[in-house]
């Protein structure tokens, strides 16, 4: 079925370049026709004038010299264009086209992988989301019954705002990471965490911009990601500059 579309595709998409090469050789042809027949005609029309006394002999015997003179010369003009590439190369080229198609596409296309409904995969997708919430209200209960001084406390807030920030939940992620940083400030944390605050509000709210300031003072100049705290608190004093 894929080769037959594909086939299909292929004849839809080449058929605007196809109808000027079918066209241009009958259109060479018509106007050849066309011109004789005008000559023709006028050579009626001033047989006519002659007849009925509008021009002279002379004048009649020199417009029919120039008249039959332009019906030998379209006559003689060449019934095919000339073009600058013979016809069967342009076809041939067409024609290669589908087939050059075919080929990039084997080179990583699969065409016998079966199709993949959006309606299944939607289904698939919100029991793993079920299967996923279900997991972290699990850890989320784990974590609350866990005395403060617990070592693990810590680094499970770290997973949970982790798997939160993976699923584009960051105002849970914030919330988590939060948690984590009142455990034990960590300026790497801080700065994952005013992320996070940012992108669930749309913006850089004032305390975003605090915990970017905090993160940046306690971290290492070599750090990754000094750049990109500075511009989040370089958008939050614009922001609060032009409300």
């Amino acid at each position: 079925m894929i080769w037959l579309s594909i086939a299909l595709l292929s004849l839809l998409a080449l058929t605007p370049a196809a109808l000027p090469l079918w066209q241009r050789a009958r259109q060479i042809r018509d106007e050849r026709s066309a011109a004789l027949a005008l000559h023709e005609a006028q050579l009626v029309e001033i047989d006519r004038d002659l007849a009925i006394g509008l021009i002279a002999p002379t004048e009649h015997d020199i417009a029919r010299l120039e008249i039959q003179r332009r019906i030998l010369t379209a006559d003689t003009a060449p019934t095919q264009a000339a073009d600058a590439i013979a016809p069967g190369w342009a076809w041939g080229g067409l024609a290669l086209i589908p087939v050059a198609a075919v080929g990039l596409y084997l080179t990583n296309g699969v065409p016998s992988l079966p199709a993949q409904p959006l309606g299944p995969r939607l289904v698939a997708q919100h029991m793993q989301n079920t299967r996923n919430n279900a997991v972290l209200d699990r850890l989320r209960q784990t974590l609350a019954q866990l005395p403060a001084n617990d070592p693990s406390l810590r680094q499970g807030y770290l997973l949970l705002g982790q798997a939160e920030a993976g699923r584009a939940h960051y105002a849970e992620a914030a919330e988590a990471w939060n948690h984590a940083l009142q455990l034990g400030f960590d300026p790497e944390v801080a700065a994952r965490t005013a992320e996070a605050m940012t992108r669930a509000s749309g913006h850089v709210t004032p305390e975003a911009q605090a915990l970017f300031s905090k993160a940046l003072d306690a971290a290492p100049k070599d750090a990754l990601w000094r750049n990109a705290a500075q511009a989040r608190i370089a958008e939050g004093e614009h922001e609060q500059e032009n409300p």
